[in-house]
């Protein structure tokens, strides 16, 4: 049931792309140079519903032009996020897509565009949400609450009111990722290295990176990143760009993404523009076989009590969204106590056949970004449902407290950032009385 409510949120959105596409879209708002179209406020209408609830539609606007003018805002005060940050959401995001849809052609299917062609609307999209996001924590993020305003927050609910919260479990991870041999890098070096004397001898850099290389963004720039300036793109990649004349390319180089050629097209001071081709070595089963055997034989430390599951997480999980909290999945407000229909509906089934304490074998997985892997859980423990308490719920209030207090933050700064940017809404949605709502 979980897995086929997954699907059908993302199929109804990807549907809402394609409908966007073969009829004549209309502009809602407008936010300086950030504009709302009717498809966005249709696409967040269907994935609300497609979540069982039913929205408010002023309030939804609301929330979308909000986000515009953040996005808005960010661009005045140059708070930007860098191209390999967007790069890398989109990757991951295309990746879930086609492993929920089930593959490429039916992504194009419902978009009624070619796969490339999406991604660059994607693109777009992720970019602006990336800024919105990284605004609002630039707004929000230094804001925190005290024990005594969390105990006053709660008291404050009516008895009526408390939340009543269903069955949490606390489970947690631990992530390999398989180490790529030594051999597979030096395949892809000498590949490189091939594609390198190619361009030398005149072949063209940018139809070459179109063909091989494995950077998301080559389908529209054909692998030139334009002008970033110094502190943008990987310190790897900085250095290897600042060491070349214009026009070299670079011999093969590693970064966090992959391994790279590099060209210099110009440099301005402490800002260039290049072009690369980037390749990802891919690991061999003999690669995904030692990561098995690393987490068979951490799993059996764990049991032996010759080490935490906690401290073993934090210093030897390859997932950086679990392993700082010891590997404990976490709920939206920062609890590693998780209701059992939010979890992924793998996990849910996993966790089901499981008793308390106790730790999986390791277990081989797909990434989002599609890419093998293999992980063991550990299940904590179980709660019943129950009607939330400061004991244990704290963590729950915790968090309601403190988004109340961003809120407040949060209002304040927008009465202030509406007289820096331009707003107008179209009178069809007029009626929401949206700028007044937002003061």
């Amino acid at each position: 049931m979980r897995l086929t409510k997954t699907i059908a949120i993302i199929i109804l959105s990807v549907f809402c792309f394609a409908s966007s596409a073969q009829v004549v879209d209309k502009i809602i708002a407008k936010v300086d140079n950030y504009i709302l179209l009717k498809s966005d406020l249709e696409k967040a209408y269907l994935e609300i519903i497609s979540g069982g609830q039913q929205p408010d539609q002023c309030r939804l606007i609301e929330s979308l032009l909000i986000s515009k003018m953040l996005a808005a805002k960010a661009e005045i005060d140059s708070v930007v996020v860098s191209q390999d940050e967007v790069d890398s959401n989109l990757d991951r995001r295309l990746q879930y897509f086609v492993n929920q849809v089930g593959s490429e052609e039916a992504i194009e299917l419902y978009y009624g565009k070619t796969l490339e062609q999406f991604k660059i609307e994607l693109e777009e999209n992720i970019k602006e949400q990336l800024t919105s996001q990284k605004m609002e924590g630039e707004i929000t993020d230094n804001i925190s609450v005290s024990p005594a305003e969390v105990r006053k927050f709660f008291k404050d609910i009516p008895t009526d009111s408390l939340p009543y919260f269903s069955t949490e479990v606390k489970v947690g991870q631990i992530v390999k990722t398989p180490e790529v041999s030594k051999s597979q890098k030096d395949q892809t070096i000498q590949k490189l290295n091939g594609l390198r004397q190619q361009i030398i001898a005149g072949e063209d850099f940018n139809v070459l990176a179109k063909k091989f290389s494995m950077d998301p963004s080559v389908v529209q720039n054909g692998g030139e990143l334009g002008f970033q300036r110094r502190g943008i793109l990987a310190p790897e990649f900085e250095a290897m760009a600042f060491n070349l004349e214009q026009g070299d390319i670079s011999p093969p180089f590693e970064t966090d993404f992959g391994i790279h050629i590099l060209q210099l097209i110009e440099r301005r001071g402490n800002s260039f523009n290049s072009r690369h081709i980037l390749m990802i070595p891919q690991p061999l089963e003999s690669d995904i076989e030692r990561a098995i055997g690393f987490l068979d034989s951490l799993r059996n430390l764990i049991i032996l009590d010759s080490i935490g599951f906690a401290k073993a997480a934090k210093e030897h999980s390859d997932d950086q969204a679990t392993s700082s909290n010891g590997g404990f999945y976490q709920d939206a407000n920062g609890s590693s106590r998780v209701p059992v229909d939010q979890l992924d509906p793998v996990i849910f089934f996993t966790v089901d056949t499981m008793k308390l304490g106790s730790i999986t074998k390791p277990l081989r997985y797909r990434m989002d970004d599609g890419s093998e892997a293999a992980r063991i859980f550990f299940y904590e423990q179980k709660l019943a449902p129950h009607q939330a308490n400061l004991k244990d719920d704290y963590q729950k209030i915790y968090g309601a407290a403190l988004n109340q207090k961003k809120a407040t933050v949060m209002e304040k700064w927008f009465l202030k950032a509406r007289d820096d940017v331009y707003v107008e809404i179209d009178p069809e949605f007029d009626q929401c009385n949206i700028m007044n709502r937002i003061n």
